[in-house]
């Protein structure tokens, strides 16, 4: 019996990332954050509870701020996350050779989702590996992606609408890497390099990721197990002993409880404990952005040193570190296994 022909078209990958205005400004921001507080994956609340207050008092007083804090982190080159994120697509495109097509695709903003999986299937890519760039889940987050990615591929039906596409691309998506050895050993290398190059050893580690309303966990969200489990790893890996860090949940919004302990309590207090250099990392996030350089690299070090502290080291995130797109790399050719012959090589 003659076998059958392996398929000759490159498996798509796409990175997928958050998101970022197109500018530092509040008419980029006004539309960006439309897009990002409509979905019901991030602020799940009633559409006749949530829109009149998204509409009439959000829209209409955030987008000026949050332009302020972007144009205190933007670069020459444009948003830090998109250029980051494009390093990422170049760096894995060129560790996974012909075989492979990498594109980027963002869940809010441009380059967007649906675009990037029009350009896989105008080049004739029917099978699709989606690498969410959030190690840890969240339906906020990769649960949002999946939303996207596949209404992008299968499209949408409903009593009022039917897309009639006829062709539909294969997916697979890369699972919670959470505690993936490669990752965690990027992370590991990062803030090696980082502490060497302190005068001192700093006198505590700070591991913060972003937050999500407790209610989410409640509901069944695997997200703070999964950073609890990152953070013990990462600090395993780095030789740290219980009292030498602590772990914190930024990025807090609204009246609504937040997985805790806060980060900015943690801030505020490490001084009074004696502590008066700290490195801080935030391995939940695999680009800098607005939460990393802004967040904690400024308004963060404000906290610190206010309460008394002399110094806030801030790592910075995976980005394209080396260490890293070779893990991506790993990642990517293990949950290809069977689509590229020597895959798991």
């Amino acid at each position: 019996m003659t076998e059958p022909s392996a398929p000759t078209s490159p498996v798509g990958v796409l990175i997928a990332q958050l998101g970022t205005p197109a500018a530092p400004e509040a008419r980029a921001l006004r539309p960006y954050l439309r897009q990002f507080l409509s979905d019901r994956r991030v602020i799940d609340l009633s559409p006749w509870r949530w829109w009149p207050i998204l509409h009439l008092l959000v829209l209409t007083r955030r987008p000026a701020r949050s332009a302020r804090l972007y144009r205190r982190i933007w670069t020459d080159k444009g948003s830090p996350l998109l250029v980051h994120s494009r390093a990422q697509e170049q760096g894995l495109q060129e560790r996974l050779g012909g075989a492979y097509r990498v594109v980027l695709g963002m869940r809010y903003g441009e380059p967007g989702i649906e675009s990037a999986m029009a350009t896989l299937a105008g080049e004739g890519i029917e099978r699709i590996l989606v690498l969410p760039m959030f190690p840890q889940f969240s339906c906020s987050t990769t649960g949002s992606v999946y939303d996207a990615v596949t209404r992008a591929a299968f499209g949408r039906r409903c009593t009022w609408f039917f897309d009639r596409r006829r062709r539909m691309p294969t997916l697979r998506f890369v699972p919670p890497y959470y505690d993936h050895p490669a990752y965690i050993d990027s992370l590991r290398a990062i803030l090696e390099e980082q502490a060497v190059q302190l005068d001192t050893p700093p006198d505590r580690w700070l591991i913060t990721f972003h937050g999500i309303p407790l209610r989410y966990v409640e509901e069944g969200d695997p997200y703070r197990d999964q950073c609890r489990e990152t953070a013990r790893l990462l600090a395993a890996s780095l030789g740290l002993g219980a009292e030498q860090w602590a772990l914190g949940f930024q990025s807090r919004f609204g009246k609504e409880e937040w997985l805790q302990p806060y980060t900015e309590d943690i801030l505020g207090g490490l001084p009074a404990q004696g502590v008066g250099t700290l490195l801080a990392a935030c391995p939940g996030f695999t680009a800098d952005c607005l939460e990393t350089l802004d967040e904690i690299g400024n308004e963060g070090r404000e906290i610190f040193l206010g309460a008394g502290g002399r110094s806030l080291h801030l790592a910075p995130c995976l980005n394209d570190h080396p260490r890293w797109l070779d893990a991506m790399a790993e990642i990517v050719r293990a949950e290809a296994s069977g689509w590229v012959d020597g895959a798991e090589d």
